[in-house]
């Protein structure tokens, strides 16, 4: 079996830390059991691009239970684990993906699993989907999935602009992901991976968050828990309104810059923080990037201006200005939550990947009849896997009596 990992000798850690998030993924779990008795996805070759983690790891062996054929590599340089690729490829999951590879590898890693010619792909920014629209346009391919808000826009933008050449379930777009993956998962792991890269107090910190979508409102509200003064950044009217309202200061970028302690970048947008901003902000200011893409700070333009540079604790760089400030740049200004930390908890997860998976059957089943564009899962399976999640959490639905239902169902009742 053809596979490029740091060393199979990890296999026997990834495989434990693959069964503690296991723990945690029941309804995954569920799908897998159904999965192993129907084989819904039996013949198909699956190409994924997603970060190699230990929940990850647990949907493709969801995905193998079903039939399928997978083949996987990373979506991101820094957030493989490399013991999980090990496991995967003890389990017998071709995987090409190395913790810290550079440029050149991760597209060569794409293409290895792109030459196994899968039928659907599995994509995590829309990485994939890209190289088979730029370099394979005659590679054909049955459909595809989304799990990034990043992703989805540039789905969006290639369907808008006619050359997207099969449908694609914009995972991300289920309410039972971005509801709580983005909100929940999100905003608590970007703080853990400030926490574990910098070893910071968050309270009394003024926190700036660039972006309140799912994920910013996730990170601003948990930072506020913490003790953390929150202070956003937003081009959204509605959204710079709600982080208002939520209690949170609303300004420019610049105006930030200067009282702001700790950054994170949460918009999918690139150059939100530049060399401007850098030379306002206060002397050892910490600089971090929730975002998908390494391209909301822009490092360059920092490196460019720096006197000196050092690594000063793992994940943690230290940039000196002319001005004798320090600025501190979490995990390379990759994604922090993956690049410093673990990335999202398994229990969150849990709904993500469910959706991963129910999405794949279903893209099977209505694949030939779709146009190529960007869908989103129909709400009868979002709303299973919700009441899936609700019954392992142990938690029961208030029925409708017959009345309610006939009061709802009707436009007669008035005042």
């Amino acid at each position: 079996m053809n596979h490029d990992i740091a060393h199979i000798g990890l296999s026997e850690q990834g495989h434990l830390r693959i069964e503690w998030a296991a723990r945690r993924m029941p309804v995954l779990a569920a799908i897998k059991q159904r999965f192993e008795e129907t084989k819904p996805l039996a013949g198909y070759r699956i190409g994924a691009c997603m970060h190699v983690t230990t929940e990850t790891a647990n949907l493709m062996l969801t995905l193998v239970a079903g039939g399928a054929e997978v083949t996987l590599c990373a979506s991101n340089p820094l957030s493989t684990q490399d013991d999980v690729a090990a496991a995967l490829v003890d389990a017998g999951i071709p995987v090409y993906a190395i913790r810290g590879e550079d440029s050149d590898t991760f597209y060569e890693h794409i293409a290895a699993v792109l030459d196994t010619e899968p039928h659907l792909v599995f994509d995590d920014g829309a990485d994939m989907t890209t190289v088979l629209h730029r370099e394979r346009v005659d590679q054909p391919v049955l459909g595809g999935m989304e799990e990034t808000t990043t992703g989805v826009i540039r789905l969006k933008a290639m369907a808008d602009d006619g050359v997207l050449r099969f449908p694609v379930v914009a995972v991300n777009d289920s309410d039972t992901k971005h509801l709580f993956d983005n909100r929940h998962g999100t905003g608590q792991s970007s703080l853990d991976g400030i926490l574990r890269a910098a070893n910071i107090l968050f309270a009394g910190k003024k926190l700036v968050v660039a972006g309140y979508g799912d994920c910013g409102w996730g990170i601003a509200t948990r930072a506020k828990g913490m003790g953390s003064d929150v202070i956003v950044t937003e081009i959204d009217p509605v959204r710079a309104v709600a982080a208002t309202m939520e209690g949170h200061r609303v300004m420019t970028g610049i105006e930030a810059a200067a009282e702001g302690d700790v950054f994170i970048t949460a918009t999918g947008n690139i150059h939100v923080f530049r060399a401007e901003h850098f030379l306002a902000m206060k002397d050892n200011a910490i600089v971090a990037n929730a975002g998908h893409f390494d391209v909301e700070l822009d490092l360059a333009a920092l490196a460019d201006m720096a006197v000196s540079r050092r690594v000063i604790r793992d994940n943690l760089e230290e940039f000196t200005l002319p001005n004798g400030n320090r600025i501190l740049v979490v995990a390379e200004g990759r994604l922090v939550n993956l690049g410093a930390a673990e990335g999202h908890p398994a229990d969150v997860m849990d709904m993500s990947f469910s959706d991963q998976a129910i999405a794949a059957e279903w893209l099977v089943e209505n694949a030939e009849s779709l146009d190529p564009k960007v869908y989103r899962l129909p709400d009868e399976l979002d709303a299973e896997v919700a009441r899936l999640k609700l019954e392992s959490m142990g938690a029961t639905l208030e029925p409708l009596t017959d009345e309610q239902a006939d009061y709802l169902s009707s436009w007669e009742h008035g005042t």
